[in-house]
């Protein structure tokens, strides 16, 4: 007997195109902890069980020799748990808090953000994703980790290699020399601005990290800091772009913008799924899960859960409970650096709609893939 038969006919092509969601909603239906052959481990789609996963290490845990992104960069806060996971990550915490986020970078997005817009705004059309949102994520992760005098074009470079390095080990590959040259290239890069005044250097000072492992935790942060914000920005501008009676109510009340951006999130989340391993074998879901299986958890599912969020698929700016979106995850690996990401979308999002009259899609596009989700391009026409 199958283990699920739903998940066993679902490919990774349904898991990473634009009808993601339908797929999603029947196995949370029918299946909501299910076995995954495609991705040879258990996908949870309904909240509540996802909430749990992520709020339980001791049972689902990061700690797995098989978590790619260690292999490439080290031990960090992301493949780690317990007193381990503590230690590398409190540190950052402290360096990336709101009071310190605002203090630090609450000028520094405005006055980017406004820079990148003066480059595209007499041209009446632009890719946005290329134009403002990479271009901002990579400025602010420079920022972050006192990589000022780093090219931007070279810390993207660094970044490709690493991703690309991470996804080959995630298919049974050996670390690439790319990779491998590219990491190299950013410990040599952070650890000349450990001493500096960035945000890394505090969370250097603050406590029991040596070099090596302040460097693997500022590759996750690159990781993070790069393609989610990037994504979640516009995934944002996609959503009001394509949904005007919510643009026409933001473009009266600018005030809205948070809620546009959380709802956003939760709609469709620029990191799609977390993965855990199990330490031991457990009855969850109403399914039987061995020990060290894949546990996939996927927030594109669970922030369309109809039992926390009625009417799921709608884009809906006065929903009351949308800042209970996962999609910076939940738990002990809650994502470090939310605040940040928050600030860069809510800013990017006001000055493109106050700066770029009657924006527009230019060119049809949906949010797409596997485990990162946003519109492949972001081509739009104003004025």
């Amino acid at each position: 007997m199958e283990r699920s038969p739903l998940g066993a006919a679902v490919t990774l092509d349904d898991l990473a195109g634009p009808d993601l969601h339908a797929t999603l909603a029947k196995l949370r239906a029918s299946e909501p902890v299910s076995w995954i052959p495609a991705l040879n481990g258990w996908l949870v789609t309904d909240r509540e069980l996802a909430v749990q996963v992520m709020r339980d290490p001791d049972t689902f845990t990061v700690d797995d020799p098989r978590f790619s992104t260690a292999q490439v960069v080290g031990p960090s806060m992301l493949s780690l748990d317990g007193a381990e996971h503590a230690r590398h990550r409190v540190p950052f915490g402290k360096a990336f808090g709101l009071a310190r986020t605002r203090e630090h970078f609450a000028e520094f997005v405005e006055t980017r953000t406004a820079s990148l817009i003066d480059e595209i705004e007499p041209t009446n059309a632009a890719e946005l994703r290329r134009a403002v949102a990479g271009p901002l994520a990579v400025a602010v992760v420079a920022e972050a980790l006192g990589l000022d005098d780093a090219d931007p074009t070279t810390i993207l470079g660094w970044y490709d290699s690493i991703v690309r390095s991470v996804s080959d080990v995630s298919a049974g590959h050996a670390v690439s020399a790319a990779g491998a040259e590219a990491f190299a290239n950013l410990d040599v890069s952070v650890r000349g601005s450990i001493g500096g005044d960035s945000l890394l250097a505090t969370a250097a000072d603050s406590g029991g990290l040596n070099e090596t492992e302040v460097v693997s935790n500022a590759a996750v942060i690159m990781f993070g800091g790069i393609e989610t914000t990037e994504g979640m920005i516009a995934n944002a501008v996609w959503h009001l772009l394509t949904n005007p009676e919510q643009l026409a109510q933001i473009t009266a009340d600018p005030g809205l913008i948070p809620n546009a951006v959380e709802e956003s999130l939760r709609l469709e989340p620029a990191a799609a799924v977390v993965d855990r391993y199990t330490t031991r074998a457990v009855e969850f879901g109403g399914a039987r899960l061995g020990e060290r299986e894949l546990v996939t958890v996927s927030l594109a599912g669970a922030n369309r859960d109809p039992a926390a969020f009625p009417d799921p698929d709608a884009f809906d700016l006065g929903r009351t409970n949308t800042r209970q979106q996962l999609a910076f995850a939940q738990g002990p690996h809650i994502c470090v650096g939310m605040h940040v990401a928050r600030s860069e979308a809510q800013v990017a999002v006001r000055q493109l709609l106050e700066r770029l009259p009657n924006l527009r899609l230019a060119e049809p596009t949906a949010p797409v893939g596997l485990v990162f989700r946003k519109p492949p391009a972001l081509h739009v026409r104003w004025g």
